[in-house]
């Protein structure tokens, strides 16, 4: 597979995840014109393309300046962001530079991926395959969220949370998933664990 042929792919894996992850999705087509967190997506792996060349990093940052002005979210282009990302709603999120988001992540709108210290260096949250982020929640510094994990609307998370356990609170406290609810379930709206 050509290396344009591959981005083309991711491209329409993002489609097909907010497509699926989106009940009030119609089409493809609805999504691909009138989805700015698929739009913000897809303008971030276009700049993170560019960022890995040094000599077009300015124009990279700039490119995600225009993406913020368009869509309301703000995406570094130096943060690696995995694939399939969903990010619902999508206004005032925000992605740090040393940001790391793994596979089938779900960011609800207001979602923060944000630095604790204005210093070099690893600064922004590492986020496992599956997690779920909802909406106005802050995940602050260099900390792991684990796969499958969720942090809960208008949680300010600066520890680790371990795979598969659920953040409530500021600070955020960590819970357990009860082994008796279904995890299809706890997914759908991580809200509920305020």
């Amino acid at each position: 597979m050509t290396a344009p042929h591959r981005f083309f792919s991711v491209l329409r894996e993002d489609l097909e995840a907010a497509r699926q992850r989106d009940p009030a999705a119609n089409s493809l087509a609805e999504v691909a014109l009138g989805y700015s967190g698929v739009h913000a997506v897809w303008g971030y792996r276009l700049a993170h393309r560019m960022w890995r060349e040094p000599s077009l990093r300015v124009p990279a940052r700039l490119l995600s300046q225009l993406i913020r002005a368009l869509t309301g979210i703000e995406i570094h282009p130096g943060a690696r962001l995995g694939r399939r990302l969903f990010i619902d709603h999508g206004m005032g999120v925000v992605v740090g530079e040393t940001a790391e988001v793994g596979d089938d992540v779900v960011l609800f709108h207001g979602a923060t991926l944000g630095g604790k210290a204005m210093r070099r260096g690893k600064r922004h949250p590492t986020l496992g395959d599956g997690v779920v982020v909802g909406a106005g929640a802050k995940i602050l510094g260099p900390v792991w969220i684990g796969d499958g994990a969720q942090i809960g609307a208008n949680a300010v998370v600066i520890t680790d949370v371990p795979a598969g356990a659920v953040a409530v609170g500021v600070p955020a406290v960590v819970r357990q998933r009860k082994p008796s609810a279904p995890a299809a379930a706890e997914v759908d709206d991580p809200a509920i664990y305020i």
